[in-house]
């Protein structure tokens, strides 16, 4: 079942609009049963709001770069998608489950980062009348890497998976806060400091208070840092200030209870900073901290040894510098 968002107790005068908006919106969203939703590969977590659920797993020819979560949002007159897997492969079968969802136009694809397993899949829309959104650091960032992005997805996706794959970089760009509009549904996209990455991106969907973070929230699979540990921490309290019924991180279930969801990322991050500055402090050289900072952590997410080395890495070269 879909969890309406309707507030228990008493509602404020936000919660009164917001009820308004979505009962008024609700009549013109795609109806579709939880079998056929699963048929296609993707799960309804609130009103014309779509998850596919990736896998916790490396790239490879199997998953077809299956390892994120892209979304797509439906409103009366458009819909938007929020990432788009990692491959072109992976990107066109989204595109294909969303024609079956909605026969609203698609009017903007959503990068929240620069990381493949997000953006690949933009290859797969481009054919369609549409905008491509991201952070206002988002182009420069894709371009430092592309080259490096191409041959290693080429190489770990192989060739039937990754035919047709290519950066796309954003046509709109974010750089404080910008709102998109799909028909009685408004999108509030904010470009968020260094955390993550330095072009993360978060949506709010105002009707349904649902939180897209992308991979500011990791559940059961380790969180990645490829941004600021100092940044990231700073900005995990300012995020729980956002009022939201759920949650859809980049990585894990389909939708979670906010703020709580991100506690784990906090707890994470936090025993990481701790663990190198104590061994910054002591004399402790890189390669010792990679073999023994957040290993408290081990048994708490899924591929841990094969990202947490290289968390400690840019955690270890940020701080040294402190």
């Amino acid at each position: 079942m879909i969890d309406y968002p309707f507030p228990i107790g008493k509602p404020s005068r936000k919660d009164f609009l917001r009820g308004a908006a979505l009962t008024a919106l609700l009549p013109l969203l795609p109806q579709i049963s939880r079998a056929e939703a699963e048929r296609i590969g993707v799960l309804e977590i609130a009103p014309g709001i779509f998850v596919h659920v990736g896998k916790y797993q490396l790239v490879n020819k199997a998953n077809r770069g299956d390892i994120s979560n892209p979304c797509c949002i439906v409103g009366s007159e458009a819909a938007a998608v929020i990432d788009t897997s990692g491959s072109f492969a992976m990107g066109s079968d989204l595109h294909a489950a969303i024609k079956q969802i909605t026969d609203k136009p698609i009017r903007y694809v959503i990068n929240t980062h620069m990381h493949p397993d997000h953006v690949m899949g933009n290859a797969a829309f481009k054919a369609s009348n549409l905008e491509f959104v991201g952070h206002y650091k988002l182009p420069a960032a894709l371009y430092a890497r592309k080259e490096s992005y191409l041959a290693n997805a080429r190489e770990r996706l192989g060739e039937a998976a990754f035919k047709g794959t290519e950066i796309i970089p954003p046509t709109v760009l974010v750089k404080d806060t910008l709102e998109l509009d799909l028909g009685r549904r408004v999108l509030t996209l904010k470009a968020r400091p260094t955390a993550h990455t330095d072009n993360d991106l978060t949506i709010h969907d105002q009707p349904t208070g649902t939180f897209f973070l992308g991979d500011l929230l990791f559940s059961g699979h380790i969180p990645t840092l490829d941004g600021s540990i100092v940044g990231w921490l700073k900005l995990i309290p300012e995020l729980m200030q956002e009022k939201a019924e759920r949650a859809v991180p980049g990585h894990g279930p389909k939708s979670m209870t906010w703020p709580d969801a991100i506690l784990p990322v906090q707890r994470y991050l936090t025993v990481l900073a701790t663990d190198v500055r104590k061994m910054i402090k002591d004399g402790k050289t890189l390669e010792q901290a990679v073999a023994t900072a957040a290993q408290s952590e081990r048994d708490k997410w899924a591929l841990f040894d094969e990202h947490n080395p290289r968390n400690v890495t840019a955690a270890y070269t940020e701080l040294e510098w402190e």
